[in-house]
């Protein structure tokens, strides 16, 4: 994990209460550095800010009708920068949604429920080791 500053977390779901009910949880749990978003759009205005993980929303229609979905916003960010981890976050538990996202280049896909917040904990856990074994295997071929 980081440990010269805390973790920018980028969270973006339409649905305000659900999105504020994970924002206390991760800042309960979590030194992270959160920033929230209702639209995909308000997150790619903000995407300079450099996240190191992004919780996307599948959906993203709640608020404006023709608002960027989740894969639209994907898209965007991999277009940025394809080596920010974005997992998706969906109230649909449907397989072809996920194979969806992954084909998109999405790190994983999470259905909201009761245990998403223990799950995304795990998720974030993991990129944070992936990061460190590429980070000490760059070193190791840099010295070979």
């Amino acid at each position: 994990m980081k440990t010269d500053s805390k973790i920018k977390l980028f969270l973006v779901d339409d649905d305000a209460v659900f999105l504020k009910s994970l924002e206390i949880e991760f800042l309960e749990h979590a030194d992270f550095a959160i920033e929230t978003y209702a639209t995909g759009e308000l997150c790619m205005d903000k995407i300079s800010h450099t996240p190191d993980v992004i919780i996307l929303d599948y959906l993203l229609d709640g608020i404006e009708k023709n608002a960027m979905n989740g894969i639209e916003t994907l898209d965007k960010i991999k277009a940025y920068n394809p080596d920010i981890p974005v997992v998706m976050l969906s109230s649909q538990d449907k397989i072809d949604v996920a194979i969806n996202c992954m084909h998109h280049r999405a790190f994983d896909y999470v259905v909201k429920s009761e245990t998403a917040f223990i799950r995304l904990q795990k998720i974030i856990t993991t990129i944070f080791r992936y990061k460190k074994m590429e980070k000490e295997l760059s070193w190791y071929m840099e010295r070979m």
